[in-house]
């Protein structure tokens, strides 16, 4: 399969952040590219990353992903190692940028990472900007999560004629 043949939006998924949605009511989601080094981007290709303990922070010169952990890349030379957890700067258009630190100034939202793909062989982060569940918010979400899975069982089987 050549690259022409591939559809033009596709993406393929290095990490995702299982926990975000059981931990967040995710809000809004954002798009956003990464700047990367070009060992990190090999290592990203490999799908060795890890987004547990991840988060966005904004500050006066941008939106960093912070926390955020690459391992080494293995066949990387004549280049000093780079840290695994260092933060690396979210690329987005300077509006995005100014509505999104407008809504984190907003008590209780927080900025998180739910996935980490490439798209059109560029580094993208999916951001979702969320407000942190409480225990009962958690379980009642388990609970209708729980609750769809037995629908769809009861309805698996049945006859559509």
């Amino acid at each position: 399969m050549s690259a022409q043949d591939k559809k033009p939006d596709e993406k393929k998924v290095v990490a995702t952040h299982r926990k975000a949605r059981q931990f967040y009511e995710i809000l809004e989601v954002f798009e956003a590219g990464l700047e990367l080094k070009g060992p990190e981007v090999k290592s990203l290709r490999g799908g060795r990353a890890s987004l547990d303990g991840c988060f966005g922070r904004a500050d006066e010169s941008g939106l960093w992903l912070e926390n955020f952990y690459i391992p080494p890349y293995g066949f990387a030379t004549n280049i000093e190692p780079l840290d695994a957890r260092r933060r690396r700067k979210l690329l987005l258009h300077a509006a995005e940028i100014a509505k999104i630190r407008g809504k984190l100034a907003t008590k209780g939202l927080t900025l998180v990472p739910l996935e980490i793909y490439f798209r059109r062989g560029w580094a993208k982060a999916a951001l979702g900007l969320a407000r942190g569940k409480t225990g009962a918010d958690r379980r009642d979400a388990l609970k209708a999560k729980a609750q769809r899975r037995d629908a769809e069982k009861s309805f698996k089987g049945a006859y559509r004629g």
